[in-house]
């Protein structure tokens, strides 16, 4: 199922998300992306997704209840960080 990237970026707004503290690069994987790549890595819940220090930065809940802080690759969308909060 493909989204519409403005409702995409309305739900995560009401979900109290953080946006683009930096531009993402023009050959960025698509914020989107990041959090689908963020899903698969194991988050129930994204509470922040943000281009920051040139990688997607985010933080989130995973099914044991706990925030994490993860890092995403802009290019590859692999997890680069994932560490308890």
């Amino acid at each position: 199922m493909h989204k519409n990237p403005l409702m995409l970026a309305g739900m995560l707004l009401m979900s109290g998300t953080v946006f683009a503290a930096d531009t993402p690069g023009a050959d960025w994987i698509t914020l989107e992306e990041a959090a689908a790549k963020a899903r698969q890595a194991g988050y129930t819940q994204l509470h922040a997704l943000e281009a920051d220090d040139g990688k997607w930065q985010g933080e989130g809940l995973k099914a044991d209840g706990r925030k994490y802080e993860f890092h995403i690759d802009p290019r590859s969308g692999t997890v680069i960080k994932d560490k308890l909060d």
